[in-house]
């Protein structure tokens, strides 16, 4: 459980560092007149993804879920993959990228990197990640419970992401 520990510890500093990215390219993005959409489930998605690093930690602890090889092996890979995945948009999207909904009018939408193949490459290795982690120590629970909340959450906030750069984009 030790190295899961870090793993998972490792994620939250990850989270960290996102969070600092994030409020440089906030000023950068407002200091171009940069508007905000959907803040009021921005509190819910911050709960969430800390609630998922909790789950993590506590469910192998308090379930007494063992490390299953066959399971945990594939699932750090694809975990791995995630974050990989999610530095991929962060830095294919430079200043645009932030964990909150803040478009500046008039900018073009971003159609390299990853963005190429997919619209919303950021929240394919959210989902991955919220499967992955979790199962690294076979917490199913964890893994089940965010999905099903996270796929509330990410059909709100993409609908809110689609219509702020719909609004904001030109065509």
């Amino acid at each position: 459980m030790t190295w899961y520990t870090l793993l998972v510890l490792a994620v939250a500093v990850e989270r960290l560092a996102e969070l600092v990215v994030a409020r440089r390219n906030a000023a950068w993005t407002r200091a171009r007149d940069g508007v905000e959409h959907g803040r009021g489930h921005y509190p819910v998605m911050v709960a969430l993804h800390t609630g998922l690093l909790a789950g993590c930690l506590l469910e192998p602890l308090l379930a007494h879920r063992p490390f299953v090889p066959a399971l945990g092996l594939p699932a750090l890979a694809l975990a791995l993959f995630s974050q990989a995945l999610r530095w991929w948009c962060v830095a294919t999207l430079g200043p645009y990228w932030n964990t909150r909904v803040i478009v500046v009018p008039g900018a073009r939408l971003v159609g390299g990197g990853p963005y190429r193949f997919l619209r919303h490459p950021n929240y394919v290795a959210v989902v991955v990640e919220g499967v992955a982690l979790p199962l690294v120590h076979s917490a199913w629970l964890t893994a089940t419970a965010f999905t099903l909340a996270n796929a509330v959450l990410l059909t709100v906030r993409v609908r809110c992401e689609n219509a702020a750069l719909t609004r904001a984009v030109p065509a």
